[in-house]
């Protein structure tokens, strides 16, 4: 996958690439965007490199498909860039990305939603396009084969930034757009479906 910004090509999420970025000086977030803002693209790079890992694995768990996970992740850098001056510098930088990256995953549900429906009576479309790999929370503890499946996305989604990146129900309310008590309903019924199915398997 090619991310361009000011005409450069950056290789980030296919292949082998890796970005390589002379920045000998530890920064935070908001340093790094203003120094982006200053017209230094070369610091949008850094912020890249640093979600990178974070937002595919977020995109995976609710798209269930790396490629288009890979898709939803570029998009949501081009928007996050394409709208730097638009952020809120008192606010979180990784709520606002994981925000911006979950609507993304949603267009892209939509789009599959639509394709899915015009091919409805080819048997076994969805199977072949979707992928066999399975969806995980982490390459350490992967998650039983099809079951996050049995979730939505709003479940997926407050699930993985609760139990991987250890957000509170407020965070993960501001990234899914609703609030903290809706947000901690997806939670609870994630985790009840998760133990459910888990108790399930152990019959």
């Amino acid at each position: 996958m090619l991310l361009f910004f000011s005409g450069e090509t950056i290789n980030t999420f296919r292949g082998t690439g890796v970005l390589e970025v002379n920045n000998p000086k530890r920064m935070n977030d908001n340093q790094l965007l203003k120094e982006c803002l200053r017209g230094d693209t070369e610091k949008f790079k850094v912020i890249v490199e640093k979600y990178r890992g974070k937002t595919l694995a977020l995109a995976v768990n609710v798209l269930g498909n790396r490629q288009d996970a890979e898709d939803a992740c570029q998009e949501a850098f081009l928007q996050v860039y394409s709208h730097l001056n638009a952020f809120d510098f008192k606010k979180n930088f990784s709520n606002w990305l994981f925000s911006i990256l979950y609507k993304r995953c949603l267009d892209q549900l939509r789009k599959r939603q639509r394709f899915f429906s015009f091919f409805k009576k080819s048997k076994g479309v969805y199977e072949e396009l979707a992928g066999s790999q399975a969806l995980r929370f982490s390459k350490q503890d992967p998650v039983p084969h099809g079951m996050l499946e049995k979730l939505s996305p709003k479940e997926r989604s407050s699930l993985y930034l609760w139990a991987v990146e250890g957000y509170t129900g407020k965070e993960i309310a501001e990234i899914l757009g609703c609030s903290p008590g809706t947000a901690r309903i997806h939670l609870f019924k994630a985790r009840k479906k998760i133990k459910s199915l888990l108790e399930k398997e152990d019959v």
